[in-house]
């Protein structure tokens, strides 16, 4: 019991750090009118953190496994929102889908170039 009960309080004390980032990250971004979410800016600090040896990844690994483990509860509202948009589904969804695969494969692609490169460059 006492196992569990000290696992319950190291899980929530990785949550309260992780949204602790991502609220800062909110912040950052209302204040300096920056246009990015602040997702984006919570989880550069969190890579920040991780980089400058502060946080170690296993110190947040209980958290963010729970929050990775539940991800479909976050999707579920823009899930249900495609039932108000049924008929532009079914008209334009071939295009969506289209710009979806198109999108993402030049991310890969964009990523593996700038991983490609970023080796050939430190093994000279």
């Amino acid at each position: 019991m006492k196992c569990l009960s000290l696992r319950f309080v190291r899980l929530c004390g990785e949550l309260a750090v992780l949204f602790g980032l991502y609220a800062a990250g909110c912040l950052m971004v209302r204040w300096s009118g920056w246009p990015l979410p602040g997702g984006v800016i919570g989880l550069a600090l969190l890579l920040l953190a991780f980089a400058s040896g502060r946080v170690s990844p296993q110190a947040l690994k209980l958290g963010a496994g729970l929050l990775l483990s539940e991800m479909l509860l976050f999707f579920i509202p823009a899930l249900m929102s495609l039932l108000d948009y049924g008929e532009l589904v079914r008209e334009d969804g071939w295009r969506i889908l289209l710009v979806i695969g198109t999108s993402t494969l030049l991310v890969m692609l964009s990523t593996a170039l700038a991983v490609e490169l970023l080796c050939r460059w430190r093994t000279r």
